[in-house]
């Protein structure tokens, strides 16, 4: 019994090396101006077919719909993609499991959570205050002094956000800190729920192609 147990854990340590717990297996990825999903290492495991493909996540209308045995697929088992202006939800094989209907669809009750941290703008540069009220000519006020010329509080972690700033024209990511996160190399960032939702940016370094990178910068 020992024996098999050891080698249990020997099986489950080299099954997850090398991936990450923080972000999906599962990962929305663009190949000719159509989208499917890699897993972490980057092998396609549901083909690219679609116009939109979002992570696999709780849909809190479906959770909430007034058909009760509908109320499954809005569990974090199923992600929504839309292919020919019609919305799906499928499984992780690629299966599509239900066509999205108007009258399917319930009302989200998450309540909402303010943000501790907000953007504020002075003599045309952006900085971060937790404060209603910020007096300019004391520095304690701020926690960045404004310096960017753009500051984006993403939604994730009140209190220690991921903040999208652009320093040079260029984008990065810092936090509240202003600690660099990611380097000011990307010519847009995203401001979508990516973060919040799979621990991942949505970047691109030409305006027009995006990918995602995780808090170390690897690509995906």
């Amino acid at each position: 019994m020992k024996r098999f147990l050891n080698f249990t854990v020997v099986y489950f340590f080299i099954s997850t090396f090398g991936q990450s717990a923080d972000i999906p297996d599962l990962i929305p990825k663009s190949i000719n101006k159509k989208t499917g999903y890699i897993d972490q290492k980057g092998n396609v495991i549901i083909e690219p077919q679609y116009h939109i493909a979002m992570f696999f996540a709780e849909d809190c209308n479906l959770l909430n719909s007034p058909k009760e045995n509908l109320r499954q697929f809005g569990s974090a088992d199923f992600a929504t993609v839309e292919k020919n202006q019609i919305s799906y939800r499928i499984d992780r094989k690629g299966k599509r499991v239900y066509r999205y209907k108007k009258e399917d669809l319930g009302k989200c009750v998450s309540p909402y959570e303010s943000p501790k941290y907000k953007a504020f703008v002075m003599n045309g540069f952006y900085g971060l205050v937790s404060k209603g009220s910020v007096d300019y000519k004391n520095y304690k006020d701020f926690e960045i002094y404004p310096q960017y010329q753009m500051l984006y509080v993403l939604d994730g972690n009140i209190e220690d956000p991921m903040i999208i700033a652009v320093r040079e024209n260029k984008f990065g990511i810092i936090n509240k800190k202003n600690q660099i996160v990611i380097p000011f190399e990307y010519e847009d960032i995203k401001t979508n729920l990516s973060w919040k939702t799979a621990s991942l940016f949505q970047v691109s370094k030409n305006g027009r192609d995006y990918f995602y990178v995780d808090k170390n910068n690897q690509a995906y």
